[in-house]
């Protein structure tokens, strides 16, 4: 089971999705390698993660 809150998803074209949790099975371009990291509280808080995963290489910007 699934800890409610948001994830950030690294898509098969590299861009990363913020996601509520109750949607990471709907996903349907999901990147090779599984890469998510979460769950995050907040949608704030997920954001500032996002940014800090695009700033570090790890994701694209959309």
């Amino acid at each position: 089971m699934e800890v409610p809150g948001f994830y950030i998803v690294r898509c098969a074209d590299d861009r990363c999705e913020i996601v509520p949790s109750d949607r990471l099975a709907d996903l349907p371009n999901p990147h090779p390698t599984g890469d998510r990291w979460g769950p995050y509280g907040e949608l704030a808080e997920a954001i500032a993660k996002r940014v800090g995963l695009i700033r570090a290489g790890k994701c694209k910007p959309q």
